[in-house]
């Protein structure tokens, strides 16, 4: 079953500095039908003015995956943790047994983000942070595995994080189409373009959960970028 959640119909707010739309209840956003998509808990679509920014805050017992789709972020943590993460790339970090950090847009223009939170299988682990980059070139016949859990993926290359879950991602040319296998249970973005999915056309800023089936078929109708998190329910 896959079910389409427009980009219009997502929570949200306006902070003059931050305009986050919320996937899922969170801060002043509350709706008691989406509370969350299995170990998924908070998926923030943000855009950040130029030179503005997430303060130091604390965290505890999250994995926090954030990835850039315009701009850069930089990343500080009271864990001698400093880096800039640009579009196309990604940053992750377990919050465990408690991590203080901030994230600024450094740069002359607005940046947007996805901020993801998944709930994490290990407590009180030690907080860490990581980034990569990714290939920029649209994918062929599959997405790239940009996430994934501490097992053999991460020694090939991927981000880690305590879940057994996986963020996909890639962009894919005009026509061309993606297979998806589901471990889990998926939950998908589309970055920009505009894509069908299973019938169902998704724009910019859209999303879907992707229920009790086994494998998904993306097209791309336009040059589009999508995210694909399978996650355990």
């Amino acid at each position: 079953m896959v079910s389409v959640i427009k980009y219009k119909d997502l929570g949200g707010a306006d902070h003059g500095w931050l305009k986050a739309k919320h996937h899922f209840s969170f801060a002043s956003y509350y709706n008691p039908k989406r509370m969350g998509f299995g170990t998924i808990r908070v998926i923030n679509d943000d855009i950040i003015k130029a030179k503005k920014g997430f303060d130091p805050h604390q965290h505890n017992d999250m994995e926090i995956i954030t990835y850039v789709r315009s701009g850069a972020i930089t990343h500080t943590d009271n864990q001698n943790n400093k880096g800039r993460t640009e579009a196309g790339d990604i940053q992750v970090m377990s919050a465990g047994s408690g991590v203080i950090h901030s994230e600024y847009n450094l740069e002359d223009k607005e940046t947007n983000i996805y901020q993801i939170w998944i709930i994490p299988n290990k407590i009180g682990v030690k907080p860490r942070w990581e980034a990569k980059q990714f290939p920029k070139d649209p994918v062929k016949d599959k997405l790239n595995l940009l996430v994934s859990g501490f097992g053999k993926n991460y020694k090939e290359g991927t981000l880690g994080i305590y879940q057994d879950a996986y963020v996909y991602g890639g962009k894919i040319n005009k026509g061309d189409q993606i297979i998806y296998n589901i471990k889990h249970q998926a939950y998908l973005l589309c970055s920009y373009g505009s894509i069908t999915l299973d019938g169902k056309v998704l724009e910019k800023g859209d999303a879907a959960e992707i229920l009790d089936i086994k494998e998904f078929k993306i097209k791309a109708n336009e040059v589009s970028e999508v995210l694909v998190i399978d996650a355990p329910k």
